[in-house]
């Protein structure tokens, strides 16, 4: 099975050779919004077949190559501009689903580069046209309370939003706002005073989100939560999610192989056979089963994602939203999009970085 750190051998513009990882499941981006700011940049890597990916950690390039992707995991607060991309993924064979965070902070500006919250309904509702029901997963997070914003206010605004997307997606994944302590100095340098969710405080607000969703029927789930809300019938979630992804891509056998994944046809058996327990259920007849955990250890406790590779960079999303854990500071997030806007044909997303070549 191919991992995230499997390493192939690629062949640059200049000549020389250089190690890659090869990703078979790609994740843009959980560090930034590339399908709002960098999918021309993106999808312009993708036919290039490599980028070049700057580890948070270490300062490190690395180079990542597209010649075995077969799923991508988009995350944005406005994927507009996906719209334009997505016959491309189409004819390439690669799956898709987006997350697409949508919450309503326009009265108090802690999202304040976002557009209006009609103009992301109306982008939410054509991708869903585009990409099918499940291809899209409505995210009302994080839920942010502050001294302008309670628990009440907060879901009389997510009810308005969930009013309007019913029928346009299958899930809500909502979380509840971890302030870090990149995100407490964005908030004290917004003059945004937080307040703190406690247990009983999110048992309180899932209750009544559960009982909004009594007309909405949405799958409910909460992304990196540890507190327990099966009561209300609200899952911990998988948001690169083995499961829909087997749901989209479950004709591709290469994605399938990566996933340990059989998908099987009861149809050709000579003698009826029961469904296996466990089996995932593809419709048709069909189901699929799944012969090894493909959980990505390295994320938080709570994370129930499988692995992927992520390519986005930190500190060049420029939505600056007031709660941001990604971005160090404005003033760094606006030199990093000046690199970019000088040379956004780069490898980078920050432009011009040296690849680490190796002769092969």
């Amino acid at each position: 099975m191919r991992q995230p750190s499997d390493k192939v051998i690629i062949s640059l513009p200049d000549g020389r050779n250089a190690e890659a990882q090869a990703p078979v499941i790609v994740s843009a981006s959980r560090s930034t919004d590339i399908p709002a700011f960098y999918a021309d940049w993106f999808f312009r890597r993708l036919e290039e077949g490599y980028s070049i990916w700057k580890n948070p950690f270490n300062g490190r390039p690395v180079l990542v190559s597209y010649a075995a992707t077969r799923f991508i995991v988009f995350w944005s607060k406005n994927p507009r501009p996906l719209l334009r991309h997505l016959g491309r993924l189409k004819e390439r064979g690669i799956g898709c689903y987006v997350h697409f965070s949508l919450n309503d902070y326009v009265r108090e500006g802690y999202e304040p580069n976002v557009p209006p919250v009609e103009q992301r309904l109306d982008t939410f509702r054509s991708l869903a046209e585009t990409l099918g029901l499940g291809g899209v997963i409505w995210r009302n997070d994080p839920l942010l309370m502050t001294d302008r914003l309670g628990m009440d206010e907060l879901l009389r605004r997510a009810e308005r939003i969930g009013d309007a997307l019913k029928g346009h997606t299958e899930k809500l994944v909502f979380s509840f706002a971890d302030i870090s302590p990149v995100a407490a100095a964005n908030l004290r340098r917004a003059g945004v005073a937080w307040r703190a969710w406690t247990v009983d405080s999110m048992k309180e607000y899932s209750k009544e989100l559960s009982r909004l969703n009594e007309k909405w029927g949405y799958a409910l789930a909460t992304c990196a939560e540890a507190v327990d809300l099966d009561e209300f019938g609200i899952a911990h979630n998988h948001c690169v999610d083995e499961e829909l992804i087997i749901r989209r891509g479950y004709k591709d056998a290469a994605l399938m192989k990566h996933l340990g994944v059989k998908v099987v046809d009861p149809a050709s058996f000579l003698c009826p056979v029961p469904k296996p327990a466990g089996a995932l259920d593809l419709g048709g007849g069909l189901y699929a089963l799944k012969s090894r955990d493909n959980r990505d250890k390295g994320q938080r406790t709570a994370c129930g994602c499988i692995r992927s590779k992520d390519i986005g960079e930190y500190s060049t999303c420029r939505h600056f939203c007031v709660y941001c854990y990604a971005n160090a500071a404005p003033k760094k997030v606006l030199e990093n999009c000046a690199f970019h806007v000088a040379d956004p044909n780069a490898a980078s997303i920050t432009g011009t970085i040296a690849a680490p070549v190796r002769q092969a």
